[in-house]
């Protein structure tokens, strides 16, 4: 099911090539203040990259934010920035063992005085920034997106991943790394990585 809501939508690329995926997890308040203060608090978990793994349980990926060189920083994601990160499965040497992506749009479109409110955090399959290599490390082609949100429509507050054109990434110079993104991709386009992406949609509301 896909969100009719304009704001997520426009932040959200068409659907062209390879498979898609959404996942949703909504929490309706008894009151408009309630709301307001329910989607501030999912909005700042959600920019905590680094505790994705502790919101999504220990099976997850783990997830840590970079500044554009590959530094880890502690702060909140600014454009530019990356996510280094580990999947339950072999690494690649392209990723130096681990998978990249990076932030090519934050969308706040925060107003608790509208009827709806949202903020998305979009990224892209990267190189590693950590080396000269221009090989794009992650399963995924760059031609993928994962879109992160968090709405408001009055008192309904919804948490939402979205995957558009995910194609297995063989493109990159080592034929190792081409045959490992072919399996985890594929797991991920039949559903594998759905029970995640659900766990951290519900674990961003959760105390």
């Amino acid at each position: 099911m896909v969100m009719d809501t304009e704001k997520i939508d426009a932040a959200i690329p068409s659907q062209e090539t390879g498979a898609k995926t959404d996942t949703h997890h909504s929490v309706t308040t008894k009151s408009l203040e309630e709301a307001k203060e329910l989607f501030l608090r999912v909005k700042d978990r959600l920019q905590d990259v680094n505790r994705w793994n502790e919101f999504c349980g220990k099976a997850s990926a783990k997830f840590e934010l970079t500044d554009h060189e590959g530094h880890s920083v502690t702060r909140k994601p600014q454009k530019g920035d990356h996510f280094k990160i580990n999947v339950p499965a072999p690494g690649t040497e392209t990723g130096d063992g681990r998978d990249w992506v990076m932030i090519e749009e934050i969308e706040d479109k925060s107003d608790s005085n509208a009827s709806t409110e949202a903020f998305v955090i979009r990224v892209r399959p990267a190189q590693n920034p950590e080396t000269p290599d221009h090989d794009t490390a992650h399963f995924f082609k760059d031609v993928a997106t994962s879109s992160f949100a968090v709405q408001r429509e009055d008192m309904k507050v919804t948490a939402s991943v979205h995957g558009r054109n995910e194609v297995p990434n063989i493109k990159t110079e080592n034929f190792i790394d081409n045959a490992r993104n072919v399996l985890v991709a594929l797991g991920a386009m039949v559903g594998l990585s759905n029970p995640q992406w659900k766990s951290l949609v519900k674990g961003l509301f959760e105390e």
